[in-house]
C-alpha cells in the first residue's frame, strides 16, 4: 500500500508559505502534484497546482494575500502509482486587506467599463458571470493590476460582477 505523502509547514507570513512534502515509505518517489485551494469572499474558489520533480521538496508559495485561509493538497507519484491525497490548512498572517469597492457602468450593449478602490502594487482578479452558481463554479475572469478594467460580455444578458 502507497502512503499519502506527509506535508509539513515550514513557515508562513503575509503573502507565502513554506512547506515540506515526504514520503514515509522506501517506495520511489519520482515526484508530487500539490494544489493550493483558497476562496474570495465565499463566491469564488481559486486553486494554484504545482507539479514537483523528485523525492524530497521544499517548497515555497508566493503572492498569497495575508489573513486567508489556505488548504494544500499533495499526492505523490511513485513507481508503484500515484499515492492517495493528504491535506493540511495554514492561515497567512498579518491583516487581510478590505474588499474593494466595485463600479461597474454599461459603455455599450456588449463593454462594461468596471472600476474599483483598493491598494496600489496588487493584482486584482475581476470575475462575473450572468448567475451566481456561474460566477462561483466557472466565471469569466481577467487580471489587473490596474483600478480599471473594460470587460466584453454577451449583448442582452444581465451580469454580476465581483473584484
Amino acid at each position: 500500500v502507497i502512503p499519502p505523502p506527509v506535508i509539513h509547514i515550514e513557515s508562513y507570513s503575509e503573502d507565502s508559505v513554506s512547506f515540506s512534502l515526504k514520503m514515509t515509505t522506501n517506495i520511489k518517489v519520482s515526484g508530487y502534484v500539490v494544489n493550493i485551494y483558497w476562496t474570495f469572499d465565499t463566491h469564488r474558489q481559486e486553486k494554484r497546482t504545482l507539479v514537483i520533480e523528485g523525492e524530497k521538496s521544499i517548497q515555497k508559495v508566493a503572492n498569497l494575500t495575508a489573513h486567508t485561509p489556505y488548504e494544500i493538497s499533495a499526492w505523490a507519484r511513485t513507481e508503484l502509482g500515484d499515492s492517495p491525497l493528504s491535506f493540511v490548512h495554514v492561515v497567512t498572517s498579518g491583516t487581510r486587506p478590505a474588499s474593494p469597492s466595485l463600479k461597474a457602468k454599461a459603455i455599450n450593449q456588449t463593454a462594461v467599463e468596471c472600476s474599483w478602490t483598493g491598494p496600489r502594487n496588487v493584482v486584482y482578479g475581476i470575475f462575473y458571470a450572468t448567475s451566481f452558481l456561474e460566477l462561483y463554479r466557472s466565471p469569466h475572469n481577467s487580471t489587473t493590476s490596474a483600478h480599471n478594467i473594460t470587460v466584453l460580455v454577451q449583448r442582452d444578458e444581465q451580469y454580476l460582477f465581483l473584484v
